[in-house]
């Protein structure tokens, strides 16, 4: 199911998994698993992907960090077909996103003996590059009625949705802000004009959507097969530097 109205949807790269992922969901739509329950399979998945990163079955690695990827969209798949909006879903989905994305290149960090200072730059460029995309994404949603259960600004705690606790809505969005709220302020900085845009473009955001998560892995478990695991952490380095061009496209060409 779409996030977005038919006649702005368009081809996310980072989203190669949405077909199978939604077929998951469909088969659970009427049992009781929950979504929750879906995001802690992707954690299960991310956790094998890091172990066979470790032990160098390169091959599994990639398998369990595309299937990570399938499954963080199953989630969502989910929720919309048994129309169960969660902000402690989505937070809990986010903050397992991070953790992991951190793993992921500690991992890599580690069976490559490089420098500690490179896989902070990494990871930092990582969530500046997933940010951005989030970012035009929900704005592009919220400006064409498309789903709203993410906010352009999280900078206050949401109301809970029916079936879901306020305590819990409370403390996931804490702990979701302290992990976050870096990362959205300084996309923020950088491209505070965006939110008055008009609705993006499709080249655009498809574009943009090679910052999507699920692309991020799937470079990543494409350089493992290929046995370029030393330049897995320099390339999202250097990766980073095409969030300057992207915001500069958006405030010259999409102002």
């Amino acid at each position: 199911m779409s996030k977005l109205p038919n006649r702005y949807q368009f081809l996310d790269l980072s989203d190669y998994g949405r077909s199978i992922a939604y077929r998951i969901a469909l088969t659970f739509k009427d049992t009781t698993v929950t979504p929750i329950q879906v995001t802690i399979w992707f954690i299960i998945s991310g956790v094998l992907a890091i172990f066979c990163i470790l032990y160098n079955y390169h091959f599994a690695a990639a398998f369990f960090l595309i299937l990570k990827s399938i499954l963080d969209a199953a989630d969502g798949e989910l929720s919309r077909l048994k129309n169960t909006p969660s902000y402690v879903g989505r937070y809990f989905d986010s903050i397992a996103d991070i953790i992991l994305n951190f793993l992921f290149l500690l991992a890599i960090w580690y069976i490559t003996d490089g420098s500690f200072l490179y896989l902070v730059l990494a990871f930092i460029g990582v969530q500046l590059q997933g940010t951005l995309y989030n970012y035009y994404y929900v704005i592009l949603r919220q400006s064409v009625d498309g789903d709203s259960t993410s906010r352009v600004f999280e900078n206050s705690t949401p109301k809970a949705m029916p079936g879901e606790s306020q305590a819990q809505v409370d403390l996931f969005y804490k702990i979701f802000n302290s992990l976050y709220i870096i990362f959205d302020k300084s996309i923020y900085y950088l491209d505070k004009q965006a939110i008055d845009s008009k609705p993006f473009p499709k080249w655009f955001m498809t574009m943009v959507s090679s910052f999507g998560l699920g692309f991020q892995l799937l470079i990543m478990g494409l350089m493992l097969i290929l046995n370029l695991e030393y330049y897995i952490i320099p390339f999202f380095i250097a990766y980073s530097t095409l969030i300057l061009v992207y915001i500069g496209i958006r405030k010259t060409i999409l102002k």
